[in-house]
This record gives structure tokens, sequence and C-alpha cells, in this order.
């Protein structure tokens, strides 16, 4: 009985010298780790600047099946956050400020431990990014107690980091790499009126500019009693590959035409029916120009004449504001054509369509149709009737 009493008191001393140990020892700590990613850098920045991605890359969420993520009504940009809940307790974290496609601050709490975060992203030979991911912040007594039994805390916050950053590479190098592109043929699109704002954007940057814009049409037509009659939709007035710019409408179809209040940064208008070739993109965004591709080499090879007045419209069956995994998403292109109105031995020469075949810069289509000016070359068959002429379009910035 002596040798369990001696066994205890020497287990009981032990705990309160550890105890003591751990409490005068600093509770700050910096950790910091790298990895080449093998995806482009803006795709890497979209997926770690939206906290829906965490729980499918982040290694403790992934090794405890009991933790329970919650989400805000905004998951990426400045102000978005996140909070868990699992069996080794609740935390929360935000994203105080960013960088577009370089850097990412955050701060993050759990069970009393603090810590500012930081990812740098920055480009490597053959379109790879190098991901940095540092943490500095202050723990918890319990927690500097685990760190102190487990090897210390840069071993183990070091560690969470590392299968996260592999989790990232291997999460990525699916959902990117997982895609289809099929040519439907040609349809006709029929009218629709709808809601948008009219911008200049960079074309790497438009689905960003898609999830800030959306959300604000569909605010629009909640407070003014309107009904969405389909899924948004983005028509590509011009599509420049040279300067990487497109001038673009956001747009949201409603179920009647209406008419907007002077000086309103989103506008009306009315889309016409138009004959188009259709092609559905299932996948990544980032596989736009493969889509485009094909149907330039369809539209070619089945001898169809497009119409080059404007570049063409896509809608966002399924967008990041509708899931989160990029294999998910799935964009209808409609690419416009000209109807088949001329006798085939009217046609002296086949055309070869190609987004920059004109050398000209279309300029955005009319309210009541998406139609510019005309192309300023002899076209290859007897141009079509002319439309009626409406009113210019307006544009607007944010």
């Amino acid at each position: 009985m002596k040798i369990l009493k001696y066994l205890f008191l020497f287990a009981l001393l032990s705990f309160v010298a550890l105890t003591v140990f751990v409490a005068t020892q600093k509770g700050d700590f910096s950790v910091e780790r790298s990895k080449v990613i093998n995806s482009p850098r803006a795709t890497v920045y979209n997926y770690l600047n939206d906290f829906r991605n965490y729980e499918d890359f982040e290694s403790w969420s992934i090794e405890d099946p009991s933790i329970k993520m919650t989400y805000a009504n905004k998951t990426s940009g400045n102000g978005a956050t996140f909070y868990w809940d699992g069996a080794d307790g609740k935390g929360n974290s935000i994203i105080l400020k960013t960088k577009d496609g370089e850097s990412i601050d955050q701060k993050m709490q759990f069970d009393g431990t603090e810590a500012d975060v930081n990812w740098t992203l920055k480009d490597t030979l053959n379109g790879k990014t190098k991901v940095t991911w540092k943490g500095k912040g202050t723990m918890s007594f319990l927690f500097k107690i685990y760190t102190a039994l487990h090897g210390g805390s840069d071993r183990v916050i070091g560690t969470i980091y590392e299968k996260s950053l592999a989790n990232i590479d291997k999460n990525l190098d699916y959902e990117t790499k997982t895609f289809a592109v099929t040519v439907d043929g040609v349809v006709k699109k029929t009218e629709t009126p709808y809601i948008k704002q009219t911008f200049t954007s960079e074309i790497a940057k438009v689905s960003k500019n898609a999830r800030i814009v959306i959300p604000k049409l569909i605010h629009f037509s909640e407070t003014n009693g309107l009904s969405a009659v389909g899924k948004p939709f983005i028509i590509y007035h011009t599509y420049d590959t040279k300067t990487g710019l497109a001038k673009i409408s956001i747009c949201l179809p409603i179920n009647k035409e209406i008419s907007t209040a002077s000086g309103s940064d989103i506008l009306a208008g009315k889309l016409n029916g138009f004959d188009a070739v259709k092609t559905t993109l299932n996948g990544d965004y980032s596989h736009r120009n493969e889509a485009i591709a094909k149907t330039t080499a369809y539209i070619n090879n089945q001898k169809i004449i497009p119409d080059l007045s404007w570049s063409h419209l896509e809608i966002l069956t399924l967008s990041k504001l509708d899931v989160k995994a990029s294999s998910k998403l799935v964009t209808e292109i409609y690419f416009p054509i000209k109807p088949k109105v001329v006798p085939a031995a009217a046609v002296t020469t086949e055309p070869v369509y190609s987004p920059e075949s004109t050398g000209e810069t279309p300029s955005e289509p009319r309210t009541e149709q998406p139609r510019t000016e005309p192309v300023k070359r002899k076209p290859a068959a007897p141009a079509p009737a002319p439309a009626q002429t409406p009113a210019q379009e307006e544009d607007s910035e944010f």
C-alpha cells in the first residue's frame, strides 16, 4: 500500500511540476509551412478565399467527423466568417484583408488560442503556385500543455499545416481537371426580359464579378416585387483575348419588362430571341477557352454563318453561388449565328469563324436585343434585313 501511495504522490508531484513548468513558458507561437500546388495561382486563391472549402482540406476537420461547420451568409472575401464545433472545442475564423490573387489575412480563435493567419501565393514554373501558410499567436493554457507533451507548437501546428497543404493540392488537382465540353448544336434562344449591370471586366475576373453582382440583382428583384424566371446569365458584348478584357452585362431574367429610375446602377433590358450554337461546359470555368475552341470548330465544320456583331452569352446553370466544387459547375454557352435565310447557291465563300477574325471590337448590344453596330467588313452572304434601332444601354462600374 505504501508503494501505491508513493506512486500516487510521485504522479501528483510530476503533474504539478509539469503544470508549473508549462505555466512559466511563453504562450506565443509562430509557425510557417510552404508547398508548391499543382494549380494556377488564380485557382488556388479562389479556393482558399472561400471558407466553404476548408472542411475539405483542413486536416483537423477531416480527422474529426464530429466537427460541425456553420457558415455566415458571406463565405468569401473580406468579412467572411465560419464557425466550427467539435469534440476538441469550438472555434471561428474571419477574413480580414485580401489582395486579389496574392494574399489572404485571417484571424482565428480556438478555445482561448488566438492566431493571425496569413496565406501568400506566388507563381512558379509551369503554371504552378507556391503557397506559404503562416500562423502567429498566443496559446491557451490547455493548448500549451498539449503542445508540450507532443513535441512543441511548431511540430503540432506544423503537422496540421503540412497535411492540409497536401489536401489542397490533391483536391484542386481533381476539381480543376475534371470537366467535359459538349456541343449541343443549333438551338433557338427565346426572348427574355432582365435586369443587369454592365461594365468592362478582366476576363479572368468575370466569375468573381458575377458572384458580387448577382446577389445585388436578386436583392433588387425581391425589393421591387419581381420574380426570377431562370438562372443568371452573362452577355459578352466583346471578348478580347489579346487585352484580356471583355465588356459584359451580368443579368438576372425576370418575369416582366420594367423600367428603372434614371441614375440607377441596375438597368432593365430585353434579350430578343436569336439562333445560336449551344455548348455545355461541365466543370471549372477556366475551361471556357476549350469550350469556345470546340464550338468554333463545329461552326466551321457545319458551314454555319456566325453573327459577329457580339460575342456570346453564358447561362450560369450551376455557379459558385449554388455549389462549392468546381467539378460540379455547369455553364451553358450560346454563340449567336445568322438565320439560314439565304439560299446556299448565293454563298460564294465559306466564312471561317474566330472570335478575333474581324479585327474589330464590337460594341455593346442594344437594349431590346443583343445587336450593335454592324461589323465593318463585307459579309460572306447578303445580310438579313436591319433590325429596329432601340435605345443605347448605359454603362455602370462597380
